[in-house]
This record gives C-alpha cells, sequence and structure tokens, in this order.
C-alpha cells in the first residue's frame, strides 16, 4: 500500500523477542515509542557498472529524514516474510518489480539500537532495474561504487542514517559489496 506520506504510524507490525520469535503484533508507532523489537529489510542494489544506489531519505520520514541509507529499506509487516517484504518494499519505494529469487540474502543482524531494535535481513540485488521513486518516501538515489560509500561514510558519517553506518560495518555486507 503507497502512502501519501513517509509512514503510516497504523502500520501493525510484528513483535519480536531476543530469539526474533513472534510474542505480539502493534502499531508502528506504539513499537517504536516502546522501543519494542521487531523486524526490518535492507537492500543493497549493485548495478552491472559496479556502482551501488544510495537512497535519500523523504524528508517527510519520521526516522533519518533526508539522509542516505541502503537501496531500499522497510519494516516487515505483521505475518509477513522477511523475503516477501523485501520485494513488496523494492516495488513501493523504488518502483522496481523483482522475484524473490532475484534477491540473495546477505546479512542477519540481531535487534540492536543502532537499528533502532530492528532485527534486519539484508539482501543484495544485482542489476539493471527502471525504476520509479515513490517520492513520499525517497527523495532521491545516488549510484556510488562501494569503495566511494565507505571512504564517504567514514569522512562524513552525519550525512548518513544510523542504522546504514551500523549495517555497513558488518562483514558479510561488506564481502557482499566487495570492500572487505
Amino acid at each position: 500500500m503507497r502512502q501519501e506520506y513517509g509512514q503510516s504510524p497504523d502500520e501493525i507490525f510484528d513483535t519480536v523477542d531476543e530469539a526474533d520469535k513472534v510474542i505480539g503484533a502493534l502499531p508502528r508507532s506504539e513499537i517504536h515509542r516502546r522501543q519494542l523489537k521487531h523486524r526490518a529489510i535492507h537492500i543493497f542494489w549493485l548495478r552491472p557498472d559496479g556502482k551501488l544506489a544510495l537512497q535519500r531519505r523523504s524528508y517527510a520520514k519520521d526516522n533519518s529524514p533526508g539522509l542516505l541509507s541502503s537501496s531500499c529499506a522497510g519494516h516487515v509487516d505483521s505475518g509477513e516474510t522477511y523475503l516477501i517484504a523485501a520485494v513488496r518494499e523494492l516495488e513501493e519505494e523504488l518502483g522496481v518489480k523483482v522475484e524473490p529469487e532475484q534477491l540473495l540474502e546477505i546479512d542477519y543482524a540481531p535487534a540492536h539500537v543502532h537499528l533502532g531494535q530492528e532485527f534486519v535481513r539484508s539482501y543484495l540485488l544485482q542489476g539493471e532495474f527502471a525504476q520509479c521513486l515513490h517520492r513520499p518516501e525517497v527523495d532521491s538515489i545516488v549510484w556510488r561504487t562501494p569503495a566511494e560509500v565507505a571512504r564517504w561514510v567514514k569522512l562524513q558519517p552525519t550525512l548518513f542514517a544510523t542504522a546504514y553506518i551500523h549495517l555497513l560495518g558488518r562483514v558479510e555486507i561488506r564481502k557482499a559489496l566487495g570492500i572487505g
């Protein structure tokens, strides 16, 4: 469902325990207010020319507005799997329609304060795809090589979402992006 704003406070997400097992479901606003553990996905999209898509988050977002982040990111809706959420979020945010098998899971991060108490599964998408940005969620896309992104994050970390910096520091994501 495409929103006219950066997000809907009425979205329902599963709450999870320390082992990422579902223990309930609550509205987005309540989960974030109470800092409860929940689930999210991040997608790292590489084109054939080796450039990585960075998303400049919409200024209407409630979290990290206007900051650079992964190519696509979003919450897992209640009852949804991580992979299906990733496919849905790609289409909702970037207008990129893919089949689940086109996404390669590259990392599974435990809930952490820098991830907003989210368990995060990260996926790699490779290829050239037409895009149609959903402006209430995405301001723009910036393309850089993963090495350029890694240097940029070190030089100007305040331009990047905290969750993105955290994920970019994870070994498996760095390996998948070729920045070991």
